[in-house]
């Protein structure tokens, strides 16, 4: 009998064991979040300043939910990062299920945010309320990618509660593996919004 999971409600090691998923430790597996990134123009830090004010001024009012995280914070970062643009274009509420072989059990979830170029999942975006960490956001953004048809090229992915976010590399060609950027905030004095806007726009480059 076949056993359907949510995807909310599978951990890394679940991951690790059903589909052999495994952590890279290498940093030449994922430079693209650290690597030659583009700057911030003078033009789009008045936009990200502003994207700071607007959602420090609403956690004054909790709870912040999904919604209000991606009107507020990530439908300005895709806009000014160019996934609004050809040849990107967006998908919200994708339903996903994916399988390990010979194992009975089904994981079906559903991804909040899905750029989508030339038919390849190409940038995955699991919002979470303020409050949660993003370690409990890691692993669903992970089956989503396991998810992607295209077994070719790698799949990035973005976790986000609205003030923090991390950036997620996959790669599917015989074992998967993936790797995890340094965990960015828009909290401290001197916000690292514009360095989230810097590697969402090196993923654009890359993928188009």
């Amino acid at each position: 009998m076949v056993q359907f999971i949510q995807a909310q409600n599978i951990g890394l090691a679940y991951l690790e064991e059903r589909f052999s998923l495994q952590l890279a430790e290498d940093e030449a597996f994922f430079p693209e979040w650290f690597e030659n990134l583009p700057g911030t123009t003078d033009l789009e830090k008045p936009d990200l300043d502003r994207i700071k004010l607007h959602f420090l001024r609403l956690v004054k009012y909790p709870p912040l939910s999904e919604e209000t995280v991606k009107l507020v914070v990530l439908s300005p970062l895709l806009n000014l990062a160019g996934f609004y643009d050809e040849p990107f274009y967006m998908r919200g509420e994708q339903s996903i299920e994916i399988s390990a072989e010979d194992e009975g059990e089904i994981i079906r979830g559903r991804i909040d945010i899905l750029v989508i170029q030339e038919k390849f999942w190409l940038l995955v975006i699991e919002s979470k309320r303020s409050s949660f960490s993003l370690l409990e956001a890691i692993p669903q953004a992970l089956v989503y990618m396991l998810a992607n048809p295209n077994q070719d090229k790698p799949a990035f992915g973005l976790v986000t509660n609205g003030s923090n976010f991390i950036f997620i590399k996959l790669t599917k060609q015989n074992t998967p593996k993936y790797a995890l950027s340094d965990e960015f905030t828009m909290l401290k004095r001197k916000s690292e919004l514009y360095q989230v806007l810097s590697v969402l726009k090196k993923l654009s480059q890359i993928l188009s």
